[in-house]
């Protein structure tokens, strides 16, 4: 937050998140977008009578899925940020409906790292910040395995030592 002529307003987090990020998102579309198309693709070469009725949304499933996978993850890469000052976590996250959440030090109850199989592969991890929000937990999705241990290291010891109500 920067103070304005007595204003206190809310800023963009200033970090991005890690590039390969993209690459995970991108197979992680190919993975949904695949699965209707190989199964309409099978059911219309098995039943030549509904051939047409199959391989045409099979077609139009491929090319919605082609420009997802394509454009998508470059967006949401525009759009995601996050950052860790002295006072809170902030993440912004979204596409249509962009979401900036707000986590004062004071509130934080738990932090966790999750390296599901895919974000192995691709050396990332996802920081979950929790609170005694109705919202749920800040999560910071696609950072490098190594800065997200490093951030839940430094979350966890700076909460431990900021007074607040969730301590």
């Amino acid at each position: 937050m920067e103070a304005d002529r007595g204003k206190v307003r809310l800023r963009p987090p200033r970090n991005a998140l890690d590039k390969r990020v993209v690459g995970w998102w991108r197979l992680q579309g190919t993975l949904f977008w695949i699965s209707p198309v190989l199964v309409l693709v099978l059911l219309g070469l098995l039943i030549p009578p509904a051939r047409f009725w199959l391989l045409t949304p099979a077609a139009v499933f491929a090319v919605l899925g082609l420009v997802w996978v394509l454009a998508m993850p470059v967006w949401w890469f525009k759009v995601h940020r996050w950052e860790v000052t002295e006072t809170a976590v902030y993440a912004r996250s979204g596409f249509f409906w962009q979401e900036w959440r707000v986590a004062p030090m004071s509130r934080i109850q738990t932090v966790d790292t999750l390296r599901g199989p895919l974000q192995q592969m691709f050396e990332l991890a996802t920081v979950t910040v929790t609170t005694a929000s109705a919202r749920g937990a800040v999560k910071i999705r696609g950072l490098d395995h190594e800065l997200a241990a490093s951030l839940a290291e430094q979350l966890t010891e700076t909460t431990q030592a900021t007074p607040g109500d969730a301590t």
